[in-house]
């Protein structure tokens, strides 16, 4: 479907695992968006970013208001793909299959943390390798020593735990640059949340679409111009623009 411009895959979270199995089976490289509300209005001011979202492999509805969007234009099988908990799934899936994971992202210490919650939670899970990077862009010399980091480890897949819209920006580059893994999927703080680090709000509370109140609840000071803003700004699009069911464009990467 496409939203204000941004195209959006109209799957659920059992339609992830599979397309991964694709893309490996096929040696494409691929990179995976997972997008609510926050990222389609920043869409909307940066046309790198709009183009961003929709080469990618897929670009998931993380939040109701999208799935929501999906319904009115007439799709039937769109679901909520809730970033933390594809990440469980897709794990789990990756360890049922042998694919290793490399976790790129959020403060010092806690991709090793989060390493360790997952091995305990996912028996089997092969995570190759960690890397928390400096804030800011990284130096000619620092992204050489990154590239060379996961290309070392194996990993089939990476997770990026940065914030909309850095993460989209860093798979889009690091997708043409990395030829080891296969998959890069952005998932922002599910390193946080599933790192235990954050609470997760309860699964009733995404389903009424209200997990940014939740989150606002626990960081107001940062995210209070991201939904107090963005929010009301979306709806009023929304009303003027209709999402739309369209035919996904074929893509390189």
């Amino acid at each position: 479907m496409e939203i204000l411009g941004v195209e959006v895959d109209a799957v659920s979270v059992d339609d992830v695992w599979p397309a991964v199995e694709r893309w490996i089976r096929a040696g494409e490289r691929k990179y995976v968006c997972v997008t609510g509300v926050h990222g389609i209005m920043e869409s909307q001011a940066d046309p790198g970013l709009l183009e961003i979202h929709n080469r990618s492999g897929l670009t998931v509805p993380d939040g109701m208001p999208l799935v929501w969007c999906g319904r009115y234009a007439g799709s039937k099988g769109i679901d909520r793909v809730y970033g933390p908990r594809m990440m469980i799934e897709v794990c789990r899936q990756a360890a049922e299959s042998g694919v290793s994971c490399f976790l790129y992202g959020a403060a010092e210490g806690v991709p090793e943390l989060l390493a360790d919650r997952l091995r305990q939670q996912i028996p089997g899970l092969q995570v190759a390798g960690s890397y928390s990077p400096p804030y800011g862009p990284l130096s000619a010399e620092q992204e050489s020593e990154v590239i060379g980091m996961i290309e070392e480890s194996g990993a089939g897949i990476v997770w990026v735990g940065l914030s909309t819209p850095k993460q989209e920006r860093w798979m889009a580059e690091f997708c043409e640059k990395l030829t080891g893994p296969r998959v890069l999927f952005g998932v922002g703080a599910a390193f946080d949340i599933n790192a235990g680090l954050i609470p997760d709000a309860p699964e009733w509370v995404g389903r009424i679409g209200l997990n940014w109140l939740f989150r606002l609840a626990l960081e107001p000071k940062r995210l209070w111009r991201r939904y107090l803003r963005a929010n009301p700004a979306f709806v009023w699009k929304i009303i003027r623009e209709r999402p739309r069911l369209v035919e996904k464009a074929s893509t390189s990467h």
